[in-house]
């Protein structure tokens, strides 16, 4: 009885000593950003580096050139850095939007040698070395090309305007907002079968973000929103998703694809495989196999094009209008040049390497070096892509992770993809006010966000 008593004692610890812990990393990494800031050079004549975007590959590549002999401009619609494996999380009322979001200024406020510009690119200028904004031309001896992705909707008739989409912070409320709506007013439907459809959430995409937003979908609906509409009768509610592929996450080995699945059917998600969308109207969703689904949410995660700058490189474009790139990656013809993330196409042992941040984050790195390099005349390298695992969650305590040739499944895998997700937050509040919203989401089966907001 007393060795009972202190393994349930051990257990009730678990989540505060891993809490202590990942707030303790947190405060050394803090440190570490405020330590390197601090010794940033004054701004002098130096060569001007111009970055396009605030995303993963632009925000490393301004940061990772901290105190280098340089003027870095940094350029960006938003004035704010999105981390976007969590904007399903958003739309999920799991976190606010600002959780996951950080001024682009206060992330370089110590970094006195790069300057952050509100601005819209609408094209370069090779010849003349400038890029033009809807601010004025910003003169460049060096430029980084790091725009992104948007989505991508392969011409299916209807399906851009009425399917959301989960791409930026004013998406993932939306759909929260819709989410939310279709809960209030199902209550004032008489008509059986509008209530039917409007109680049925079918998402498009079985790789990560389409199975994370299933999974937490399904766990909001039926752990929280239950205790709000106690009227409402879970068994009338659906959550579908559809997946071309005969597999879920195709990234990841066959065993944790399984796994994927029959968590993602015991959450009670109906998982439809090589099914695809051919067309929807905003309450009727036809599928590729001939059936149709009554429905007035789609979400749409199901694919990604490189943004529409790339075309007004006026190069020629590879697969899903990406730009090719060096394996320097230099734009041909243009060594003073980068295009790097989402938008750049390179090719690592006969396979393009993947839109994702880690891919973003490594070639940031890459080319600050290729510049620092430059400046001390030393020659260029080639960028070699460590590939450091792919992970996803299904939902509470159930994630998969492949890490090179090891295979990690359940709890601890959702250890593991909580502990990645918090330390690459940008801000340490950041990184607190999530973990705090993830604790009480535990402990109390409670989201805090359930807001709709305008």
């Amino acid at each position: 009885m007393q060795r009972m008593r202190i393994s349930r004692r051990l257990l009730g610890m678990w989540p505060a000593t891993i809490g202590a812990g990942l707030l303790g990393a947190m405060l050394y990494l803090l440190g570490r950003e405020r330590k390197r800031d601090a010794d940033a050079p004054i701004l002098g004549g130096w060569p001007r580096v111009v970055v396009i975007g605030a995303g993963f590959g632009g925000l490393r590549t301004a940061r990772a050139l901290a105190g280098a002999e340089v003027e870095v401009t940094l350029l960006d619609q938003h004035n704010y850095h999105l981390f976007q494996p969590l904007l399903y999380q958003v739309a999920t009322a799991a976190v606010e939007p600002e959780e996951i979001a950080h001024p682009v200024r206060r992330i370089l406020k110590r970094v006195r040698n790069v300057r952050f510009r509100l601005a819209i690119v609408q094209g370069i200028d090779f010849a003349e070395r400038t890029v033009r904004t809807d601010g004025g031309p910003v003169p460049y001896d060096y430029l980084v090309v790091a725009s992104g992705s948007t989505t991508n909707y392969f011409n299916i008739p209807h399906l851009e305007e009425h399917a959301l989409s989960l791409k930026d912070l004013g998406q993932a409320v939306a759909l929260r907002n819709h989410l939310l709506e279709q809960f209030e007013r199902v209550g004032a439907e008489a008509d059986p079968q509008r209530r039917a459809a409007m109680l049925t959430f079918v998402v498009a995409g079985g790789g990560p973000t389409g199975v994370e937003y299933a999974g937490a979908l399904a766990e909001l609906i039926r752990l929280v929103l239950v205790q709000d509409y106690p009227a409402l009768d879970t068994q009338d509610v659906r959550v579908v998703l559809v997946e071309g592929a005969p597999h879920l996450l195709p990234p990841m080995a066959d065993g944790l694809r399984k796994s994927a699945l029959k968590k993602l059917r015991e959450k009670g998600v109906e998982v439809r495989l090589n099914t695809m969308v051919k067309d929807y109207d905003g309450e009727r969703i036809v599928l590729s196999d001939g059936s149709a689904i009554a429905s007035h949410t789609l979400v749409w995660n199901a694919g990604v094009r490189a943004t529409d700058l790339g075309r007004a490189m006026g190069v020629e474009l590879a697969r899903g209008g990406r730009v090719p790139v060096q394996p320097t990656l230099q734009l041909a013809g243009h060594a003073e040049v980068f295009v790097i993330g989402d938008l750049a196409y390179l090719e690592i042992k006969g396979s393009p390497l993947p839109m994702v941040a880690p891919v973003a984050l490594q070639q940031g790195e890459h080319v600050a070096a290729t510049i620092r390099r430059d400046l001390a005349g030393q020659p260029r390298q080639p960028f070699r892509y460590r590939d450091r695992g792919t992970m996803a969650t299904i939902g509470r305590n159930a994630a998969v992770a492949q890490i090179g040739r090891l295979e990690v499944t359940g709890f601890f895998a959702w250890m593991l993809w909580l502990t990645v997700h918090i330390l690459l937050l940008v801000g340490f509040r950041n990184r607190l006010l999530v973990m705090v919203n993830w604790a009480w989401d535990y402990l109390f089966f409670d989201r805090a966000v359930r807001l709709i907001s305008k």
